[in-house]
């Protein structure tokens, strides 16, 4: 199985960014779509963003879509969600997660094989 491994979250204060990492353990990382999801406590995991096998594509929830961005750099088999302007609504475990399977809308759990660990960013007011 494909292992994802996170890193870059933190506690930061309302206003401030994080860049997360995703690193990846397979040579085949090109072929993978991929997504980010936050679960916060006591909530349901929910999708914030993800992009396609080729890079051309990017996703968004709505409700980040100006301040978050997705983007892969396939020499280093790692993808990065850039957080800007942080709210504390934004506090929750970070999720990353790869597929090989082309045709999936990559806005659901079940569209993903892989899943990280998760990696806990914390914004407080």
């Amino acid at each position: 199985q494909v292992q994802l491994v996170e890193s870059g979250g933190g506690l930061v204060q309302a206003g401030d960014s994080l860049r997360l990492s995703c690193a990846a353990s397979t040579r085949f990382f090109t072929d993978y779509s991929i997504g980010w999801f936050r679960q916060a406590p006591g909530k349901e995991r929910e999708y914030v963003a993800a992009i396609i096998w080729s890079g051309t594509s990017k996703y968004y929830k709505t409700s980040v879509g100006g301040r978050f961005t997705i983007s892969r750099d396939n020499a280093l088999n790692t993808v990065y969600l850039q957080m800007n302007s942080l709210k504390p609504e934004d506090t929750a475990v970070y999720y990353c997660a790869i597929t090989p399977t082309t045709g999936r809308g990559l806005k659901l759990r079940d569209d993903y094989d892989y899943w990280g660990q998760g990696t806990q960013v914390t914004v407080s007011s």
